[in-house]
């Protein structure tokens, strides 16, 4: 019986070590509560919000009972510049995100930092309209630890031998590269209460060279579509509601979902609101949603619960995921508000 539970866990390595060696030559990181990592959706979300400036977080632990599966982490901060040189509804925003993304209990780790800019376009004379354009910059390091690893040919009938025929100059071996990405939102309002918007995002445009024994893999580019808006149901409560479809290499993601916010203290202009949602990742995982925004900070989290055929070796846990998203405001009463999006 032992040696059985060993050689399952043993499996259980191998299959994340080969999914971290995928991931690394196939599909970007992701996040379930895309809505919540504006600048790792789409750069055109630079500077696209009602404030000085804004910092986010998010930390997602991916099917956590698999020795670690995948592990991602991001901080970002973006804020608006030249506002005294530009149209008055016009907004020009710069962006800076750091990312890690760790696989098969770090056997991948993955670094990524990106530097953005996006201008947005006002589209009539109360500001109500925006089209924005955005270019992003990432520099990638992704680093593969062999002594972590195990091998197929490591898997034979009498169980694991610890013996490969695999052979790597170094124990860690990396690759390094330069990526570009660009994007474009439009987002609107019909009273200035109620939002919408759609975006389109491509990453990897110049399809940089990824291979860590000098093969001549080129990464896929990723397109991601993605739209949503809120409306007021009344006085104390808004729904919001978003989706996003992504492609990559022959994978296709969609997600849609929306979440009810709940005004607690009844302040239209500062209020502390309670979120409650789902969304649904097609033929993969439900994602139920809670969240609560108070003087600028929102707070966010969510489980994935598979129902896919990953749901036996999952447990049906898929991960954890929590975001923060501060926007800091002038105190201004008189100051210029602008309808931004949310989800």
């Amino acid at each position: 019986m032992n040696i059985t539970v060993l050689q399952m866990k043993k499996c259980l390595t191998l299959l994340v070590a080969t999914l971290a060696y995928v991931n690394s030559q196939a599909q970007d990181p992701h996040f379930s509560q895309f809505f919540s990592s504006p600048l790792t959706l789409n750069p055109a979300y630079t500077g696209k919000f009602d404030g000085d400036f804004r910092a986010a977080g998010n930390y997602r632990n991916q099917w956590p009972t698999i020795n670690n599966a995948y592990t991602t982490a991001t901080a970002s901060i973006d804020f608006p510049i030249l506002a005294s040189h530009i149209p008055e509804f016009d907004t020009w925003g710069v962006g800076i995100m750091a990312l890690n993304d760790q696989s098969g209990n770090k056997i991948l780790n993955n670094n990524f930092i990106s530097i953005s800019t996006a201008y947005h376009k006002s589209l009539d004379e109360d500001g109500l309209q925006q089209l924005a354009v955005a270019f992003q910059g990432t520099y990638a390091n992704k680093r593969l630890d062999v002594t972590k690893a195990t091998f197929e040919d490591q898997l034979t009938a009498l169980g694991f031998t610890g013996v490969t025929q695999e052979v790597f100059n170094n124990n860690i071996v990396a690759v390094n590269y330069f990526d570009f990405n660009t994007g474009v939102l439009y987002t609107g309002s019909t009273n200035g209460f109620n939002s919408y918007y759609l975006g389109a995002s491509m990453y990897h445009l110049n399809r940089p060279k990824e291979s860590f024994q000098g093969g001549n893999f080129l990464l896929n580019p990723r397109l991601t579509i993605h739209g949503g808006g809120y409306v007021p149901i009344d006085q104390s409560k808004t729904f919001h509601g978003s989706f996003i479809y992504q492609r990559q290499a022959g994978a296709t993601e969609t997600v849609l979902g929306g979440a009810v916010a709940f005004n607690l203290n009844g302040d239209e202009d500062n209020p502390t609101s309670l979120y409650t949602g789902i969304w649904y990742r097609f033929g993969d995982a439900f994602i139920p949603y809670v969240g609560l925004e108070f003087t600028g900070l929102r707070i966010g989290y969510s489980y994935d619960v598979n129902n896919s055929s990953l749901n036996t070796a999952s447990n049906s846990r898929g991960g954890n995921e929590i975001s923060l998203i501060y926007v800091h405001r002038p105190s201004d009463p008189n100051r210029k508000k602008l309808k931004c999006p949310k989800f």
